[in-house]
């Protein structure tokens, strides 16, 4: 059984030659349809960070599949909502590759910022991170690595979350929500992700002076 803080006898990753800071797959998944079916989530789900803290803290979060790190080391398995989400189980066990682990639905509120940090627990040099975006817009940035990336509802993002990672929601009011999960590699994750777009990433002033990060 695999536990939260550890998958043994997994290998550990070397992420920066898998995925560089963040890297666009070649993939697309139905946005209206994702974004609809988060969006009739009860709300009564939502309203906690779901026991992440640290720079997590700022988002809502509802998992999916496991639990947040400060639960301690726990199993990872489904979650009472994810068979709400018949189309999210689709996604995570069918569109990719891979054996699906941790799993969280995230809710940054306008205005707010992950700041720059590094998952560093065994658990996470020998996962893939997904994203999906959900919801989101123009003036949300993850910077990954040292350069700035947009993600776009409808794409499919692999992110270096064993280096420096950060998330700035600039719009004051609109939220932006994320499906996040880890996977374990497989041939077919690997040949998807040596065929993902990494050169995405950019230097945005505005956005590295946020998180008062240098660039050379």
């Amino acid at each position: 059984m695999v536990f939260m803080f550890d998958i043994v006898g997994a290998p550990i990753l070397d992420k920066t030659a898998l995925v560089g800071g963040c890297l666009k797959l070649a993939l697309h998944v139905d946005g209206v349809r994702l974004a609809r079916e988060v969006e009739a989530l009860p709300e009564s789900v939502w309203g906690t960070n779901a026991g992440r803290i640290g720079v997590q803290r700022k988002a809502e979060a509802v998992f999916l599949r496991g639990h947040a790190p400060a639960e301690g080391d726990k199993p990872i398995a489904d979650r009472d909502v994810l068979p709400l989400l018949r189309y999210v189980r689709s996604l995570i066990t069918e569109v990719i590759p891979a054996p699906v682990q941790r799993c969280v639905l995230a809710r940054l509120p306008g205005g707010a910022s992950i700041a720059p940090h590094i998952d560093m627990a065994p658990y996470f040099s020998k996962t893939v991170r997904i994203h999906m975006p959900v919801s989101t817009h123009d003036q949300v940035w993850m910077v990954a690595a040292g350069l700035v990336y947009q993600m776009r509802v409808g794409e499919v993002w692999a992110l270096n979350n064993s280096d420096a990672h950060a998330v700035w929601n600039a719009h004051p009011a609109r939220a932006r929500t994320h499906l996040i999960c880890d996977f374990l590699t497989t041939p077919a994750l690997l040949e998807l992700l040596s065929r993902g777009d990494r050169d995405r990433g950019r230097i945005v002033d505005p956005v590295l002076r946020h998180f008062d990060l240098e660039h050379g």
